[in-house]
């Protein structure tokens, strides 16, 4: 078989999974994004590089696995593109007490939502892929581009950044009330 009917048997595939796909595909993103709008352009940067590997044959067998991936790492495309639009930031001070187990406890998840989406980009990409998408460390610093120890310190000043702006909602007066 030709490299380019290989390509369009994996496209056929692709237009298979498809109508499968979509929904799975944005609603992975729509839950971490800021914004539809932005779930919307990432779930089409996601199908279009979807359809370019499978032109080029980079990919065996389209999946919605294999797109959800891909929207991941257009997610984390997209948050290396802000912070570095985003330069002059300043980090957040490191918090060596850290306990893991209050970050872990439940907290609302639209505060949550609310909370990751006032900090920098390089924070919510930390946070999102470590604690909404439960990768360990290493999977997180792999995603980033980063070594593991700088990693580790990025998490912790991301986690300090988070509970100034969620304890900062509540002293606004923000509170979920209960």
């Amino acid at each position: 078989m030709t490299e380019d009917a290989l390509g369009r048997d994996r496209l056929g595939e692709l237009l298979d999974v498809y109508d499968e796909a979509v929904p799975q595909v944005y609603g992975y993103l729509v839950r971490r994004c800021p914004t539809d709008a932005l779930a919307e352009d990432l779930t089409a940067e996601t199908f279009l590089a979807a359809v370019d590997a499978c032109r080029r044959g980079t990919v065996t067998r389209p999946t919605p696995a294999w797109l959800v991936t891909i929207a991941r790492n257009k997610l984390v495309d997209h948050w290396r593109r802000v912070a570095r639009e985003e330069r002059g930031l300043r980090l957040a001070a490191e918090d060596a007490t850290t306990d893991a187990s209050e970050w872990e406890s439940a907290l609302d998840e639209q505060r949550v939502l609310a909370t990751l989406d006032r900090l920098g980009p390089h924070h919510q990409a930390a946070l999102t892929l470590r604690y909404l998408d439960n990768l360990s460390v290493p999977e997180v610093a792999e995603y980033l581009g980063r070594t593991v120890h700088a990693t580790e310190a990025l998490l912790v000043r991301a986690r300090s950044a988070f509970r100034k702006q969620y304890a900062a909602h509540d002293q606004a007066g923000g509170g979920t009330g209960g």
